[in-house]
């Protein structure tokens, strides 16, 4: 019998990620919150966020329970079906792969306009908010538990959202 320490398999755990389609798909099946970590090969707080916040355990573990986690290249050539709406990227440049190319449809009709963005999907597909930068995963957990605890429904006012945060008691670990 081989014993391996819990660190050990903690270590080896990562988010499943998936394809936007295939979170959608997931979707119709069992309904859950979509994750998208819109990304491009060239940012910097994009790898950071890859490095620091989704290497997290407590951040992993979330991810994996409540949401259908989506790696999407913003400048990339994925084809979306969205809303039964295809989007692509018809102005991808294959030369400029690792630096700024084209804004991928899709970014752009969620309304990305920096990256890293972070996109939060609801139980139907749609868009609940984008937030824009890197977060460390006490930053990311106020906006995990926000959407799957549902509390973001009883917003009446910005005002609602800021005791929110001033209240907010971060459980992960750094």
């Amino acid at each position: 019998m081989v014993l391996v320490s819990t660190t050990t398999v903690n270590a080896q755990k990562k988010i499943n990620w998936m394809s936007i389609n295939d979170a959608l798909a997931a979707q119709a099946q069992n309904p859950k919150y979509i994750f998208i970590d819109m990304y491009t090969p060239w940012c910097g707080p994009c790898k950071l966020l890859d490095r620091n916040t989704f290497t997290n355990k407590d951040v992993i573990e979330y991810f994996n329970t409540h949401y259908y986690a989506v790696k999407f290249n913003a400048e990339g050539i994925e084809p979306v079906r969205y809303m039964d709406q295809p989007f692509g990227n018809p102005s991808y440049d294959p030369a400029k792969s690792t630096r700024r190319n084209s804004q991928h449809q899709f970014a752009k009709h969620l309304g990305v306009k920096a990256y890293p963005t972070l996109a939060f999907l609801n139980m139907k597909g749609q868009l609940l908010t984008n937030v824009q930068g890197y977060q460390t995963a006490q930053q990311l957990e106020l906006y995990l538990k926000l959407f799957v605890t549902e509390v973001y429904l009883d917003f009446k006012s910005q005002n609602d959202f800021s005791t929110y945060i001033t209240n907010f008691k971060p459980a992960f670990v750094e």
